[in-house]
């Protein structure tokens, strides 16, 4: 059973913005928090961004000002919104639900993670 679903990734300039989409499956949808982390090649996986339940947001100092992550409870879908792209920012991106205690920026705390979508931005 796929449970998380991303798209909307994809190449663009410095400077460039791109929205990723998350599908997820109803049995995680509440399971309390959403996110998102990425990866660059022979980088760390790190958290990007996360909301809760409660619809409050944290992220990565790195984005902040330029990302904002959403969810859609009729649509079961978490969002992340990117402006401002830098070419740091490229990498594989995967969304994220649920939670196995631990921080939220450590993709090891999450039990449920995506098959990622690929976001490079060129300068």
């Amino acid at each position: 059973q796929v449970e998380l679903v991303e798209s909307g990734g994809g190449s663009v300039h410095t400077g460039g913005s791109l929205r990723l989409s998350c599908e997820v499956s109803a049995h995680i949808f509440d399971s309390g928090r959403l996110g998102w982390h990425r990866q660059a090649p022979g980088k760390e996986r790190e958290g990007v961004a996360v909301v809760y339940s409660d619809d409050s947001t944290t992220y990565a100092n790195s984005v902040k000002g330029r990302f904002t992550i959403s969810q859609d409870r009729a649509k079961r879908m978490v969002y992340l919104q990117m402006y401002g792209l830098k070419p740091e920012d490229s990498g594989m991106y995967y969304c994220s639900a649920g939670s196995y205690g631990g921080v939220w920026f450590d993709y090891r705390s999450w039990p449920y993670l995506g098959q990622g979508t690929q976001v490079t931005v060129s300068s």
